[in-house]
């Protein structure tokens, strides 16, 4: 799909099958992620795919966002591992992170599939349930899957500011 396309086109999609995903797919999802820049290439990041059904049931006691998906990915920044800039010491993990999930959020709907990028979990339960996670600040989990009939973008969706009230030409 052409980028402007897929990025007009993308929208939260909050009615999710748990159909199977080819590991194809998810494969590519994958790249995109692992193709994401972050600040000067130190990729302080993690993403985990949630799967198998004991691990689902886990993640579901730390959100009620789950939309019905048989497969969710986490992405967390690690700060010891993040480009500081010396200037005011401020830590970049959590934008790259963001850059990564950004990426993987446009990857899925690339591949025909859906998602919306959650926000709103229990991330020191989530760390407590997956202990790999611990040593990251998790920024975005993704419900993955195959849109139901009743995955259509919200009423809100095409509600955007104009240009002008969003760029200052200095």
């Amino acid at each position: 799909m052409e980028f402007n396309e897929l990025i007009r086109d993308r929208f939260s999609c909050r009615a999710l099958s748990d159909r199977e995903i080819p590991h194809d797919v998810l494969g590519r999802i994958f790249e995109a992620a692992r193709l994401a820049p972050t600040a000067v290439n130190k990729q302080p990041f993690k993403v985990w795919a949630i799967q198998s059904p004991a691990a689902r049931a886990k993640l579901a006691e730390t959100t009620n966002y789950t939309f019905g998906a048989g497969v969710f990915l986490v992405v967390g920044g690690k700060a010891n591992e993040a480009w500081v800039r010396s200037y005011d010491e401020r830590n970049f993990a959590d934008v790259d992170a963001s850059i990564v999930a950004t990426h993987i959020m446009l990857a899925i709907h690339n591949e025909g599939l859906r998602s919306t990028w959650v926000g709103h979990f229990d991330a020191p339960k989530l760390k407590k349930a997956f202990p790999a996670m611990a040593d990251y600040d998790l920024i975005a989990l993704f419900p993955v899957g195959y849109p139901t009939e009743k995955g259509l973008p919200s009423p809100r969706h095409p509600q955007r500011k104009s240009a002008t009230e969003i760029v200052e030409v200095l």
